[in-house]
This record gives structure tokens, sequence and C-alpha cells, in this order.
């Protein structure tokens, strides 16, 4: 799950994750939306990126299992995210 509010990015960082056939990338621009989503199904890795407030973020790292990597995203590029991904993955 990739999580920020402006949705231009957001598509870019989705668009760059489902690039890779092993992963599947379901976007969320709201923390509600986050919340209804992780009540509906697991997820592996959530990818946090911009435009939550502070107190969003710890709402959305309380409510995150805490087997769940939480990998915070915030631009460098489609190297760097693939990069910050697989070492947020288990092996």
């Amino acid at each position: 799950m990739a999580v920020c509010t402006t949705p231009s990015i957001l598509a870019v960082i989705q668009r760059l994750i489902n690039n890779n056939p092993n992963w599947q990338c379901t976007g969320a621009a709201t923390l509600k939306d986050v919340i209804q989503y992780f009540n509906q199904q697991p997820f592996d890795l959530v990818l946090l990126g911009s435009g939550l407030t502070e107190q969003e973020e710890r709402a959305l790292i309380a409510h995150v299992n805490q087997k769940t990597p939480l990998v915070k995203h915030y631009g460098g590029g489609s190297g760097l995210l693939n990069c910050e991904i697989m070492q947020a993955l288990p092996v």
C-alpha cells in the first residue's frame, strides 16, 4: 500500500511499484482510506509518501500491524523506491 495525499504523485508511485510483476500497489490518499483498506485485507508493506500531518502519520503507525514494514518515501526516483521496498520486505 502507498499513502500520499497528492494524487499525481500517488499515481506515479503506484505505476512504479506495479511495474514489478511481483508487486501490486493499492493507493490511499487519506488516513481514512488506509484504515478502511487495512480493515479489509492485510498488506505486506506500507509506503508513506508526503502530505499527511504528523498527527495522521502517528495514527497511521498506530493502526498498522506492527509486523507490517512502514517505509517513509518522500521522493528520490524509482531506483531509490525499489531499494527501499526491497530492504523492507522479508526475504
